[in-house]
């Protein structure tokens, strides 16, 4: 894939060409319209220093915590460049929906309306800003859907669950590695249902250093605030405890977006590091946000807690506490 083609088609496979040292993943989360079925499903591919690796279909079941590592040999991995269209073994991820034929988990799942996706420009292509023309990033990230409306139904064992009325988001990352010490959280199931927050912060590596960078869309009424590194945004709040999430940022133009998000327990996923894929890292389907957006001149824009959560803490957080 060429690097314009990479850009302007983030939900589409970067990987054309490359021979190690390599991740590529994209996280499927399904949410039953009563919210009491959550699942995230992460199909994607990875390759050590060595072009050694494996595709693989890794589940979150939300509501237990149990998680789910399906191996596939890397010759069983397929994806278009140019549009949502994976393939791992027999199961089948696009932007009509997914197919699953896993032990743990199998069924169709269908996208009732189109996919809804981080605007792409060539000015402002996508979720990173200018930082997507950055080849040599560590960890590249894509919102290949703020939300869509699910049917279909899925079976674990003798249990069948109907996804009708349901409602799915999608991103993705690829690269070289996750980030050493991150924050992420995301949730569309607040009291407007066109409403979505994605957010992350996280250890970026820069040359021989490394900085805080942050990635926060809130959608709302159909216009998108975006507080990120590269628009000019600032974090003035950042506290982790056991239980507890806080962040505020002001954004260049003086808007001001407080999140709190509660730290229930979770199940493991892995993750990649340059060596392996298999880093275990925490993550829950069943946080609580509170979301508060204020406007320049303090008026409050949105006051609203959403629910069925993703959150995920983890790494050297005492360094991403403790630098600017």
């Amino acid at each position: 894939m060429g690097l314009v083609t990479g850009v302007l088609h983030p939900e589409g496979f970067h990987g054309d060409g490359v021979t190690s040292s390599y991740f590529e993943g994209w996280y499927v989360k399904l949410v039953t319209a009563d919210r009491q079925a959550r699942y995230a499903v992460i199909p994607g591919v990875f390759l050590d220093p060595q072009g050694d690796g494996e595709a693989f279909v890794q589940v979150l079941d939300g509501s237990t915590g149990e998680s789910w590592y399906h191996r596939y040999d890397v010759s069983e991995f397929g994806a278009d460049d140019d549009r949502l269209n994976v393939r791992v073994g027999p199961n089948r991820f696009t932007e009509r929906g997914v197919v699953l034929d896993l032990p743990s988990l199998h069924g169709e799942i269908h996208y009732t309306t189109p996919l809804d996706p981080w605007p792409v420009s060539w000015r402002s292509p996508g979720v990173m800003g200018w930082y997507a023309w950055v080849p040599r990033m560590e960890c590249k990230h894509g919102v290949v859907s703020f939300g869509h409306d699910l049917a279909g139904s899925l079976q674990r064992g003798d249990d069948i669950t109907s996804f009708d009325g349901g409602r799915g988001y999608s991103e993705k990352d690829w690269g070289a590695a996750f980030p050493l010490a991150y924050v992420w959280m995301q949730t569309n199931h607040f009291t407007e249902r066109e409403t979505c927050l994605t957010a992350s912060v996280a250890m970026i590596p820069w040359v021989r250093s490394q900085f805080r960078g942050h990635i926060v869309g809130l959608l709302h009424r159909g216009e998108l605030h975006r507080f990120a590194t590269y628009t000019g945004a600032a974090t003035t709040l950042l506290e982790i405890d056991d239980d507890t999430v806080r962040w505020h940022l002001r954004s260049k133009q003086g808007e001001v977006l407080e999140l709190t998000a509660d730290r229930p327990r979770g199940g493991l996923l892995h993750a990649p590091v340059r060596t392996e894929m298999h880093r275990r890292v925490e993550e829950t389907l069943d946080a609580t946000i509170r979301v508060r957006l204020l406007d320049r001149a303090g008026r409050v824009l949105l006051e609203d807690v959403g629910a069925a959560g993703g959150l995920e803490v983890h790494g050297d957080l005492d360094t991403l506490l403790a630098t600017d």
